[in-house]
């Protein structure tokens, strides 16, 4: 059961991040209180396909920038998504990352 609420926690989090946006598995963990569970964030993203309201699971990546998590999404479609969102994407690294970076301590700070 506690994992079913942190996976929620972390979609809600992740509901959030605006379109042509990105954040880090590290960023939202942080931000649960969670600092070192970033991990557990990127098992709630592979487990996010089917939850809904649907989880725009492609706008989370690695500390760096980069789509590690691309193979759940099947050949470069996450790239695509990205990319449609105005993220430009080259060789599996977001380009201009800290310019497309949301920082939900910041962006949601009360």
């Amino acid at each position: 059961m506690e994992d079913i609420n942190f996976f929620e926690k972390v979609y809600q989090v992740a509901r959030l991040i605006p379109p042509g946006r990105v954040t880090s598995y590290g960023a939202i963990a942080a931000y649960l209180g969670t600092k070192g569970s970033s991990r557990m964030v990127g098992w709630a993203m592979q487990a996010a396909g089917n939850v809904k309201p649907p989880v725009p699971a492609h706008r989370v990546v690695n500390r760096q920038g980069l789509l590690t998590a691309k193979a759940h999404f099947g050949g470069n479609r996450m790239a695509e998504m990205l990319e449609s969102e105005g993220v430009k994407v080259i060789d599996d690294q977001i380009q201009d990352f800290k310019s497309h970076f949301w920082d939900p301590m910041t962006e949601l700070a009360l």
